[in-house]
């Protein structure tokens, strides 16, 4: 479904490890820094780093329990990242036994069952860090971006409503509640907030919602303008491609509509399926 590339992205929150090291030898004392810093994700560029440094303090026998948790949570952070989410799970799964009310570890968990595709699972774990802490954004975004997945949108709609609530100038929330809205054909509110999202800042997949909302509203100029906007920027963007290739052909434009389409399914030979799940007919 194409929701799963405009839901919300979700987030692999790392926390900062701070250790008393007892060691006196400078030697032992500066590797254990090392070790630190790279479970810390200094080196940003490289998720095997942070494994490495996040190991060596987890087998050191250093940490306190409350940061043996964090470096379980850093380093299935880093797992995450290299898409090895079988052994991130793991790892915050070791976490949480550590510390039960880790927020972030929870969230994180729900990250990598959400990459799995194990929506429910997912769900479950956001669910865990909010009722921890309401207020953690996060973890609200990241659940509206599972339901939308799941095509459960009224519950997508709900929370974006609190992630708009707690953080009103979050771009996700706008840009999220609109596409949710314009699913459940609520295009008044769809076409409000993707404006509200472009004004704060505007991306392709804005511009595609919006443009989508626009194609349902059978404003087929404003739908073709916003599409292009879209593919301006992203030029391969497969559901713009093809929208736009429907408004055309809607218009009596043959030539541009099928050239649309045929570049949509060039890129993405499921396109046209997915448009018939959102109740717009194709050629």
């Amino acid at each position: 479904m194409r929701s799963s590339w405009r839901a919300v992205a979700a987030v692999g929150l790392t926390s900062t490890l701070l250790l008393f090291v007892p060691s006196s030898r400078p030697f032992a004392q500066d590797s254990m820094l090392r070790n630190i810093e790279l479970c810390n994700g200094s080196d940003r560029n490289s998720a095997e780093s942070q494994i490495k440094g996040c190991t060596a303090l987890i087998n050191s026998g250093a940490p306190t329990s409350f940061g043996l948790a964090i470096a379980y949570n850093n380093r299935g952070n880093a797992y995450a990242n290299s898409a090895e989410y079988d052994r991130a799970i793991e790892d915050y799964d070791h976490s949480l036994e550590l510390n039960p009310r880790y927020v972030r570890a929870y969230n994180n968990r729900g990250v990598a069952y959400e990459k799995k595709r194990e929506f429910g699972r997912a769900i479950e774990n956001y669910d865990a860090a909010t009722q921890l802490d309401s207020s953690y954004v996060i973890a609200v975004a990241n659940r509206a971006g599972a339901f939308t997945k799941k095509g459960e949108y009224e519950r997508a709609v709900r929370d974006y409503d609190t992630v708009i609530k707690l953080q009103p100038s979050s771009k996700e929330g706008w840009r999220g509640r609109c596409w949710a809205h314009a699913q459940l054909g609520e295009l008044n509110a769809a076409l409000k907030d993707c404006n509200e999202a472009i004004r704060l800042e505007p991306d392709s997949a804005v511009y595609d919602s919006r443009g989508f909302t626009y194609l349902r509203m059978n404003q087929l100029d404003l739908a073709i303008a916003d599409y292009s906007a879209a593919l301006g920027m992203n030029p391969k963007l497969a559901p713009s491609l093809y929208g736009r290739g429907l408004a055309k052909l809607k218009k009596g434009d043959k030539g541009g509509g099928n050239r649309d389409l045929i570049a949509a399914k060039a890129v993405d030979s499921n396109i046209a399926n997915e448009f018939k799940h959102y109740r717009i007919k194709g050629e």
